[in-house]
């Protein structure tokens, strides 16, 4: 059996802290894995501009309510789980996932979790393990599934790598230049047909 394992922001859904950013007017907040590969310094960052600006969990929670998958993510997610077992790895945090995973029908999702206050003030994250979307690729493998890979950042790319097959999904031009291994695709059109020529069984579209 094959497994199709994704990212979510940036793929099927829009850069929360993008989108925070522009609610808030803070533009380092704008800073992804896209730009600053190393997961850590960017969440330092980013907790550090949180209590700078004294911004809580329900501010950027609001945000999110507001949000909805990117056009077409929702069609994609339903054809894809008719033909493979489908899991979302991502970065982003449960206490953000909620509404934005009921809009794509709840796949299954293995995240992070953000740690607060009693006050609601985001103080810590809490990763699920280190190199978590990679170590799933590996995890899945060990029971004998077969993996395909979809990610745009730079914090994809081990998973990718780790995957029978790995996809570049609208990733900025700096990672498609550097990744040249990936094929690269911009359309969930053309992502479908990428999982269909990376499986290894006989698919339509």
């Amino acid at each position: 059996m094959e497994i199709a394992c994704l990212d979510l922001e940036g793929v099927l859904v829009p850069e929360i802290w993008i989108e925070f950013a522009n609610k808030t007017g803070i533009e380092a907040l704008k800073a992804t894995t896209r730009d600053i590969p190393d997961y850590d310094v960017l969440m330092q960052q980013r907790l550090g501009l949180l209590k700078q600006h004294g911004l809580k969990i329900q501010d950027i929670q609001d945000v999110i309510a507001t949000l909805s998958p990117l056009e077409g993510a929702a069609e994609f997610v339903d054809w894809l789980r008719e033909r493979f077992q489908v899991i979302i790895l991502s970065d982003t945090f449960y206490e953000f996932s909620q509404p934005l995973m009921r809009q794509l029908g709840f796949p299954t999702l293995f995240c992070h979790r953000l740690i607060t206050d009693e006050a609601g003030n985001v103080v810590d994250y809490k990763l699920r393990q280190a190199d978590p979307k990679r170590q799933s690729i590996r995890a899945l493998q060990t029971i004998y599934y077969r993996t395909i890979a979809a990610g745009d950042s730079y914090n994809d790319t081990t998973m990718l790598a780790e995957a029978d097959a790995g996809i570049l999904f609208h990733a900025p031009q700096n990672v498609i230049d550097e990744f040249p291994q990936f094929p690269a695709v911009h359309t969930y059109d053309d992502l479908k047909k990428a999982f269909i020529k990376a499986s290894n069984r006989e698919l339509s579209l």
